[in-house]
């Protein structure tokens, strides 16, 4: 019997050849199994058949599989991890740091978001996005200044990146510095439609600017486009209260609280008629309610 399988070809394969076969059915099993897991919003148990697959083989696009699985798990430091390894592998990949950097954005690891930004602008300093991750980490420090320089640059670079231009305004606002913020929201209004962010600013501006009835009317439609938005009722609450208008404010102050029990844990008494003024003014003056 073996000389026929020596003669036509078919002899018996060698140990290590075998387990190289065997390993490399097993990795193919190990990744698709993870994948198919991971599109089935079954991250925990993709994340051990490619962490198991990498044990046979260390690929790339499984490392990849592998963050991916992890950032929607909520494990983002790991994740970084394994894009470390992915950018050591390919030192000239840009998309990664970026990736990367956003990553490290949502741990709110600014240290780690600047360094990673560095790194991004020596090797494309061109890249607009390089340059308003690096004004995020700079807000992440509280350089406002810092912020701005970069965010201007990624304009420059890049008008039609309008996160920057909207970041930009947002943080001319906290400054102070209303003739700047305007021209990004103006900008912003006219290259958006129904955008909430853009709405959000816009209102914010313009009861900065004493310009309340007119604030009050963006407020509706920021909560047009979104009836959840609890800064829009919050903060809309609180210029109806300084303009007296009492049921208005209590109105606002009663979705708050709908949207948000524990934040006004802290106030005694319900919200009805008897005690209004007191009681929302009690509430009004616990919160920041415009971030600025």
């Amino acid at each position: 019997m073996g000389f026929w399988k020596t003669l036509f070809g078919g002899a018996d394969e060698a140990p290590e050849d075998e387990k190289k076969t065997s390993e490399a059915r097993q990795f193919d099993l190990l990744k698709y199994d993870g994948v198919k897991a991971m599109r089935m919003g079954q991250f925990d148990y993709a994340v051990k058949c490619f962490r198991e697959a990498l044990k046979i083989e260390d690929d790339l696009e499984v490392h990849d599989y592998l963050q991916q699985a992890l950032t929607r798990n909520g494990n983002i430091a790991e994740a970084i991890d394994e894009l470390k390894i992915m950018s050591q592998a390919q030192p000239d990949n840009v998309q990664l740091l970026i990736h990367m950097a956003h990553l490290a954005y949502m741990e709110e690891d600014y240290d780690l978001m600047e360094s990673i930004c560095q790194q991004a602008e020596a090797l494309s300093p061109e890249q607009a996005q390089v340059h308003y991750q690096y004004a995020q980490a700079c807000l992440g420090h509280g350089d406002l200044i810092g912020a701005i320089a970069r965010l201007t640059k990624s304009i420059a670079l890049d008008e039609e990146l309008l996160d920057a231009r909207l970041l930009r305004g947002q943080t001319l606002l906290k400054m102070g510095e209303l003739k700047g913020a305007q021209e990004d929201a103006d900008y912003l209004l006219q290259h958006t439609e129904g955008q909430e962010d853009v709405l959000l600013l816009s209102a914010r501006l313009l009861h900065a600017c004493g310009q309340d009835q007119q604030a009050i009317a963006r407020y509706d439609e920021v909560t047009a486009v979104n009836p959840f938005q609890i800064d829009a009722y919050r903060e809309r609450g609180k210029i109806k209260f300084d303009m007296g208008d009492k049921q208005g404010a209590e109105e606002d102050m009663q979705k708050v609280l709908e949207l948000n029990p524990q934040e006004m844990a802290d106030v005694s008494g319900d919200y009805s008629a008897e005690g209004i003024e007191q009681r929302v003014k009690q509430a009004y003056s616990n919160m920041n309610p415009f971030g600025i």
